[in-house]
This record gives C-alpha cells, structure tokens and sequence, in this order.
C-alpha cells in the first residue's frame, strides 16, 4: 500500500487540496447564509429556501469534501510518518497544520449545529456574529498554507 501511495503521492495531494478548496468555499459561504438567513422570518417562503440551500450545501458539498480532506490528509501523513518515523509530528509547521485542521473541522461541526438551530427557528445569533466570523476558516487557512509549503521549523 505504501509503495502505491509513493507512486501516486502527487495525485492524492492535488485530491486532497481540491476537496480542501470545496469544503473552504462552504466554510466560507455558510455563515454569508446565516447572515442573511438571520432577516428571515421563521416558517417564511424565504426562510424555508434558506434552509434548502445551508442543507445542500452542508450535505452535497461541505459533508463529502471534508471527509476526503481528511481521509487523504491522513494517508499522506500515514506515508510522510512511514519515511521519517515519528520526529514528524514535532515539525512546528505541521503542528500548525494539524491545529487549524482541528478548528476548522470544529467550526465545521459548529455551522452544522447553527444550521439546525435555524430549521427550529431558535437561532441566536445575529447578522453581525455571522458576518464577523465569516472569514475565519480563511485565517486558519492563511496559517496552515503558510505553514506547509514553507515547512517552518524544519530547517
């Protein structure tokens, strides 16, 4: 298996970062949803789009992408760990890496958890927490692709 994930370790990286760019546009476009979700009366014709939309795009996009996200980021540390052994999880670039991997997959399940408190029609949150939290996924992404291609620390 090992020599299978060398030989098309290219391919599953590009993979990997496709399914990074599609689950990054839903982490970004989510909570633009639930800020304009936030204006619309609960049980309205407007209300009950919004719901189809934020469901779709968790379930169709967001869902799938992380999951492949995670299961070929796994098999590429898996085939980064078998070359160099354990010293690789004390690289501080993939320490990072591995941190904002966590926060976004967090706020991930967060959105998902907003997402059905807007189909109650108990969200809590306003127009402006959503507008302000927007672009987080997009901060951790900044720190994590810093942190891989120029693999600080490992020097």
């Amino acid at each position: 298996m090992s020599d299978w994930i060398a030989a098309n370790y290219d391919v599953l990286r590009g993979v990997h970062i496709l399914a990074i760019i599609a689950w990054m546009a839903g982490l970004l476009y989510l909570p633009r949803l639930f800020a304009y979700h936030t204006g619309a009366a609960p049980g309205s014709e407007l209300d009950v789009t919004f719901q189809t939309m934020e469901g779709k795009l968790l379930r169709i996009i967001m869902n799938p992408a992380m999951a492949v996200a995670w299961i070929l980021g796994l098999t590429l540390l898996w085939h980064r760990y078998n070359l160099a052994g354990a010293a690789v999880f004390a690289q501080p670039w993939l320490i990072a890496k591995l941190a904002g991997v966590i926060f976004v997959t967090g706020w991930h399940h967060y959105l998902a958890l907003a997402r059905k408190a807007f189909a109650r029609g108990e969200n809590k949150k306003s127009q402006k927490f959503w507008r302000a939290t927007n672009e987080l996924p997009f901060l951790a992404a900044i720190v994590m692709v810093i942190a891989v291609t120029t693999e600080f620390g490992s020097r």
